[in-house]
């Protein structure tokens, strides 16, 4: 029993890579009908869970939430037991770094700025665990080149 069986396919990265990528064009086009926010008082009945702001934030929200998912546990295209370690020490590294970020940023903030501090932790493990991951992945392949070309 492998614990690469409950990871994605390789190819699923780029699926997740352009749900990413998506979400840039699609909140521009956001931002442009709406250059000045969503009226939210003009659309007093629209204050609900079908309100198009509402909606807007989670398809978008599901959109970068999918991509960083896939991208964060698709299998590499060599998946081996130091690459299976690799992404534990990832995940428990992202993990720490964003509790700290979250606990200091909790205890320094008030008011409307926690929700936001909130939101941006559905997504930044994920993001924190992908870059730590492959930051160390391209140190390894790198070290591997300079000791072929040393030889």
């Amino acid at each position: 029993m492998t614990s690469t069986k409950y990871l994605f396919p390789y190819n699923s990265r780029f699926v997740g890579i352009a749900l990413i990528l998506a979400h840039i064009p699609v909140k521009l086009l956001w931002d442009a009908y709406y250059p000045n926010g969503y009226d939210h008082h003009a659309m007093a009945s629209e204050t609900s869970l079908w309100s198009p702001p509402h909606l807007f934030f989670i398809g978008t929200t599901l959109m970068v939430l999918v991509g960083l998912f896939l991208v964060a546990f698709s299998k590499e295209k060599i998946e081996d037991e130091h690459i299976v370690q690799l992404r534990l020490d990832s995940l428990r590294w992202a993990i720490y770094l964003n509790y700290a970020i979250l606990l200091f940023s909790l205890v320094f903030t008030q008011g409307g700025d926690t929700k936001h501090i909130l939101l941006l932790n559905i997504w930044l493990p994920l993001l924190f665990f992908i870059l730590r991951f492959q930051w160390v992945l391209y140190r390894i392949k790198r070290s591997a080149k300079s000791d072929e070309t040393r030889l």
